[in-house]
Order: C-alpha cells, then sequence, then structure tokens
C-alpha cells in the first residue's frame, strides 16, 4: 500500500495512508486503553488537558512533555497489534504510543512540536486517526507555509524528517457535531 507524499523538501517528510487502519473500530480501542487525566501548568494556573490521554510502550520508555513524566504502561494485545501493522507500513521502528482522546469537537490540541530530545533530531511519528474526521493543521515556523488535511477513520500520517524542527501542528476545536476520536501517536523514545 503507497501512502500519498503530501510534502517532502528539506522542512519535512509528509506522508500519508488513508485507509491503512479501516478495519479497526474506535470502541474497541477505546476500551483497550486505560485513560488517564492529565494537567499542565499555564500562565501560573494548573489546568487540565482538553483530552484524556495514555502513555503505552517498553519499559525504558520514559517520556516527558510539557511538564508531564510519562512512564509507560506495558503493551497490550491491541496497541502491539496497531504497532506490528505500522511498523510494516512504515518500515521503522516504534517502542512507544501517545493515545490521545478527543470526546467530541470541543476538545482539542494546541499548536506544537514533537521536538523533545528523548525523540531524537529527526523523529519519525506515525499518527493513527480512529473514529470522527477531524481537522488537522501544520504551519511553518518562520515561512508562510500552512497545510491543511480531514484526517479520516482508519488513517495513517507519518511525520518525519526535520518536519518537528521546522514546522507545529494542532487539532483545532470545531462547532460542528463530531463524535468520539482516537489518536494513536507511535515514537521512538531514545534511552
Amino acid at each position: 500500500m503507497n501512502p500519498e507524499v503530501l510534502m517532502d523538501d528539506r522542512s519535512g517528510r509528509l506522508l500519508y495512508w488513508p485507509d491503512a487502519l479501516q478495519d479497526l473500530a474506535v470502541t474497541d480501542v477505546d476500551h483497550a486503553i486505560s485513560w488517564r487525566q492529565d494537567s499542565i501548568r499555564m500562565f501560573g494556573r494548573t489546568l487540565p488537558l482538553p483530552r484524556l490521554t495514555a502513555w503505552y510502550g517498553d519499559p525504558a520508555a520514559v517520556y516527558a512533555y510539557s511538564g508531564i513524566r510519562n512512564e509507560p504502561s506495558p503493551w497490550n494485545e491491541t496497541l502491539l497489534s496497531i504497532k506490528d501493522r505500522i511498523t510494516e507500513l512504515t518500515g521503522n521502528r516504534y517502542n512507544s504510543v501517545l493515545a490521545n482522546r478527543y470526546a467530541d469537537g470541543s476538545q482539542s490540541m494546541s499548536w506544537h512540536a514533537d521536538d523533545e530530545a528523548a525523540l531524537g533530531s529527526e523523529p519519525q511519528i506515525a499518527s493513527v486517526s480512529l473514529g470522527a474526521t477531524r481537522r488537522f493543521l501544520l504551519k511553518h515556523k518562520k515561512e508562510e507555509r500552512r497545510l491543511e488535511r480531514e484526517l479520516t477513520h482508519g488513517s495513517l500520517l507519518l511525520m518525519a524528517g526535520r518536519l518537528q524542527e521546522e514546522w507545529v501542528h494542532a487539532l483545532p476545536r470545531t462547532r460542528k457535531p463530531v463524535g468520539l476520536r482516537i489518536n494513536l501517536t507511535f515514537r521512538l523514545v531514545q534511552s
């Protein structure tokens, strides 16, 4: 299965498989994950993240972002099966997955880059979307370049090359009536 090339230049690589995991049921994956409500400190206040999260992976795959330290829960059968399929499609190795649960359109992810040192200089991040279709935005940090893609159920987006260094991305709120969306971002955390 060949991906659609959305970008492949000096600033990063973005590949998209629209139907990679269409056979997965969002409710099955939802029930296989132990969700938690994390909080972050912003503007002198502690606020809950606008979504639920979970972190799974190999025992040494400890990962921190936004002041949140993630100790991995052991892989379960569902997530291992998805990881194997993603590995086969992308040709990359992954030792962890960050799961995000967006209950409806009011839950979001603000502009950010997955540029933590633990991911290396040019991380290969495989992002699986399950459930409701949501709009994914990217903007270059210095240039006037933007990209937008509707991420549909069962799709796989691979962010690679210098993308995390040169771009930021977001999943904005929407007022459209949308249901549950689960996003699984497979990563290789370097110990």
